[in-house]
């Protein structure tokens, strides 16, 4: 009889123990709406949310002068040492264009599973002298204007 109440006590710990592990079968993913890949069917978040951020730079027509009055013809745009584009000085806008808009330069990142990430942009004409060097701090599932100035950026 110890036996039997013995085995039977076990069995029923044995199947509690696997109803209570199986209560968890929630469907895992990433449940951030504002990632890449987002699940709509995740009912509980894995840690595998991925994000992207975008950026467009450009400038106006008195930094355009600016430059071409500097001797400047050619702009060269890197992202983290990386080249995103390049453009004449003579290009400008009146007010910032869209992301990805035709002759803008724009560029879009992958920022790992960050929402925010720094980047640093730097702008070189066609003699490689550097005219701008900021931080631009992306962040995810949005479209960043990044109005450059001339404020007297001359060569020395």
């Amino acid at each position: 009889m110890k036996k039997a109440l013995f085995f039977t006590g076990s069995l029923i710990l044995i199947i509690g123990l696997i109803l209570i592990g199986s209560c968890d079968n929630k469907v895992r993913g990433c449940t951030d709406p504002d990632s890449i890949n987002f699940n709509e069917f995740a009912e509980k978040n894995d840690g595998s949310c991925l994000y992207e951020g975008d950026a467009v730079i450009w400038y106006d027509e008195v930094a355009s002068a600016g430059l071409t009055d500097d001797g400047a013809t050619a702009l060269t745009f890197y992202l983290d040492g990386e080249v995103i584009g390049s453009s004449a000085t003579s290009v400008y806008w009146e007010d910032a264009p869209d992301c990805g808009e035709n002759g803008s330069i724009s560029v879009s990142v992958d920022m790992g599973n960050n929402k925010t990430r720094n980047y640093t942009l730097s702008v070189k004409d066609q003699d490689n002298f550097e005219y701008w060097n900021t931080t631009l701090p992306f962040e995810a599932n949005t479209c960043m204007a990044i109005g450059l100035t001339w404020e007297s950026r001359k060569k020395k």
